[in-house]
Order: structure tokens, then C-alpha cells, then sequence
């Protein structure tokens, strides 16, 4: 028996407020994207100071002026990474110079098959020359303008063809292909342009951080008071703040404390394998760790083809890329879960998407601020009698 629904059983659906709803939409990725230089430092900042108001409370809490305590905190993490930059820049340099060993390496092992036989890629590539010699023929064969003054060459006189022939040769103009010069200046006014941008913005993120953290709750309070009149929207508001300042808090901690382990851990294990520059791959372990996913995936394909020069045996850049992607997925999968507790775990379906959709938008640094800006949704839902079906689907 089948059932077949009324026009009061149908849902209706408004045309206009859908089509409204994607433009908008579109509008708004247009504008993150088009305020890209203005939107990207301010967030980066606001997570730092999320990061390092806890701190800032400390000091403030054994009598140190809060605008003093986070200038000291900004100088002291900015000179702490670059003391560690110059202990490791060696290293770095190291490392730097091995990659057009890697790259050359690299060709050789692709074209090794084991005793040194012809590779599949060598056969596709004499099968596709083949294939047009054939065609070339086929084409030349068909074609009544090439065969007619070949037929008349051929009855001709030797001699007198052999004179036409060497007199042509000697009136065709050579042309030769030159590449094209190097700019130096170019590559590096481009260079020092995006050296100078980086540390604008770097700056930048360092000030918002610091007025932020300077001002206290004072921002908080001028949102609280900007909610409305009544004292409903005033409490979902700070509800909302406080449950947004405790999730990046928490995540940004765990976050840390992951990358320390995952980078300690690789350091070692590259280090008892014998690959060169142990601890610069602990730190790029590490620093790739807050990037979820993609950050394991870059650093064991990175290693893997480093080990590759080393060793000269895919066999061990295997292994090292191996064991590297199983640290990242061993302290992802054990430590995560424990650490952040179940009220700030995000759905990995949800984390991936955001991942794709804001380094898509912003780069690397839209890598960076995924995960934060999911879990700032995730709070504004859960607090929102409307929007709490989206805090469900974004939830584990």
C-alpha cells in the first residue's frame, strides 16, 4: 500500500530566501579571500593570545602589570625561536644542500629495475615514439601535394637534383633556440618581497596579540554589552565567549604538547635509523603536527625522499617514512583523544572538510586555522537553540 503525500505533508520551500542565502554565501568567500592580508594576521593573533592569556593571568595574579607581563612573554617566545633557529640553521643549511643530490638520485633509482632491465616507463615512452613514426608516414603517404614533387624528384637527373639539392642546403637559414637568461634581480626582488611581507605580517600578529592580551576581559565585556538589552542575550553571549575561550585554550595546549612528543619521538627514531639531521626533522615533525593530516603526510613523504640520497636504497626511505607516519598516527590516535576530553573532540569528517576549504581560501596559514575556527562554530552552535542540530553534525 503505498502512501502518498498532501500538499500540507510537503515541505515548502522559499526560492528567493535560498537563492538570497547562496549569494551571500559566495559573497562572504569572495571578502575572506579579497581581505586576505587583513583578515589572516588578525585571526593568528587572536589564537596567540588565546594561547597565551593563561599565563598572561598568572603574572598578573603575582602582581605584574598585564601589559608588561605579555610584552615579556612576545619577546621571550620570538627570541626562544630565533635561538633555536640559529642553533639549528647549520643543520638546515646541511639538509638544504642535499636536495639536488636527492633530486639526481632520485632519477636513477626510477630508472633502475632491479638488474638494470628496461623499466615500464622506458617501454610507454619507445611505444608512444613508435606510434608517431606511424602516423608521420601515414600522413605524408596521404598527402597529393608531397607525393608529386617526390615522384617528379625521383625521374629527374641524379646529377642535376644532386646540384639543386646541395644548392638548397646551402641557401637554408639555421635557426637556433636560446634559452633565456636567468634574471637574478628578479628572483631576488621577489625574494626580499616576500621576506619583507612576512615579517610585516608577523608584526602585525604580534601587536593584535599583545593588545589583546593587554586589555584583559575588557573585549569581552564590550561584546557582552553589544548582545542586546536583555539579559538573556547577554548570558548566552558570555556563555558562548567562555566556552569558545576554553575550547581554543584546551585545543591550543593539547596541540603543543602533541607536537612536542611527536617531534621528540622523531628525532630519536630518525636518529637510531642513522638519518642525517635528526633534530631538524624533530622540529619539522613537530611544527607540521598542528596541521592535522596533512602535516604527517608532508613530513614522512619529505623524509622519504631525503633518506633516498642518504641511503641510495628505497627500502630505507621507505622505512623512514613508515615510521614517521606511524608516530604522527600512534600519538594522534592514543594521546588526542585523551587529552582533549569529548567535549572538545570535533568530527574528523567535519576537521578534514575545513582543512580543504580554508587552506583552499588562505594557504598555509588557512591550514593553521581550521581547527580553530571549527571549534569557535562548534561553541556558537551548541549555544543556539536553532543552530544545535549544526553543534551535532560537527560533534563526534
Amino acid at each position: 500500500m503505498s502512501t502518498v503525500l498532501g500538499p500540507q505533508d510537503s515541505m515548502p520551500v522559499d526560492v528567493r530566501n535560498v537563492a538570497l542565502a547562496v549569494i551571500a554565501g559566495l559573497l562572504a568567500v569572495f571578502a575572506l579571500h579579497w581581505a586576505e592580508a587583513v583578515i589572516v594576521p588578525l585571526l593568528l593573533g587572536m589564537t596567540l593570545s588565546y594561547a597565551l592569556a593563561p599565563l598572561v593571568d598568572r603574572l598578573e595574579h603575582i602582581r605584574i602589570n598585564r601589559a608588561f607581563g605579555a610584552g615579556l612573554l612576545l619577546v621571550g617566545m620570538v627570541g626562544g625561536l630565533g635561538a633555536g633557529a640559529w642553533a639549528l640553521g647549520d643543520q638546515a643549511n646541511s639538509m638544504v644542500g642535499t636536495l639536488p643530490d636527492v633530486a639526481q638520485k632520485l632519477r636513477q633509482l626510477a630508472r633502475r629495475a632491479g638488474d638494470g632491465s628496461v623499466t615500464a616507463i622506458d617501454n610507454v615512452q619507445q611505444a608512444a615514439l613508435e606510434l608517431e613514426k606511424a602516423a608521420e608516414l601515414a600522413a605524408s603517404a596521404s598527402s597529393p601535394q608531397a607525393s608529386a614533387p617526390a615522384a617528379s624528384a625521383a625521374n629527374a637527373d641524379p646529377k642535376r637534383t644532386g646540384r639543386n639539392a646541395s644548392r638548397a642546403a646551402t641557401n637554408v637559414t639555421r635557426v637556433v633556440v636560446e634559452r633565456p637568461h636567468v634574471n637574478i634581480r628578479e628572483y631576488l626582488w621577489s625574494g626580499t618581497l616576500g621576506a619583507l611581507t612576512l615579517i610585516a605580517q608577523t608584526t602585525i600578529v604580534l601587536f593584535i596579540s599583545f593588545f589583546l592580551l593587554a586589555g584583559g576581559g575588557s573585549f569581552r565585556r564590550k561584546l557582552v554589552q553589544l548582545a542586546g538589552p536583555r539579559l538573556s542575550q547577554k548570558k548566552v553571549t558570555l556563555e558562548v565567549l567562555k566556552e569558545v575561550t576554553e575550547q581554543i585554550q584546551r585545543y591550543l595546549l593539547v596541540q603543543v604538547a602533541l607536537s612536542v612528543v611527536v617531534g621528540i619521538a622523531t628525532a630519536v627514531a630518525f636518529w637510531f635509523i642513522g638519518l642525517e639531521q635528526p633534530a631538524v626533522w624533530g622540529v619539522i615533525a613537530g611544527v607540521t603536527n598542528l596541521v592535522p593530516y596533512f602535516g604527517a603526510v608532508a613530513t614522512s613523504i619529505g623524509a622519504a625522499i631525503v633518506a633516498v640520497a642518504q641511503f641510495d636504497a628505497i627500502d630505507k626511505a621507505l622505512l623512514v617514512g613508515a615510521v614517521s607516519f606511524a608516530i604522527h598516527t600512534v600519538v594522534g590516535n592514543l594521546l588526542a583523544p585523551w587529552w582533549m576530553g569529548r567535549a572538545s573532540r570535533i568530527s574528523p569528517f567535519a576537521v578534514f572538510v575545513s582543512l580543504l576549504a580554508f587552506g583552499w581560501l588562505w594557504g598555509v596559514a588557512g591550514l593553521f586555522l581550521g581547527v580553530p575556527i571549527l571549534l569557535v562554530v562548534k561553541a556558537v552552535c551548541d549555544r543556539i537553540e536553532d543552530l544545535t542540530p549544526v553543534g551535532e553534525l560537527l560533534g563526534v
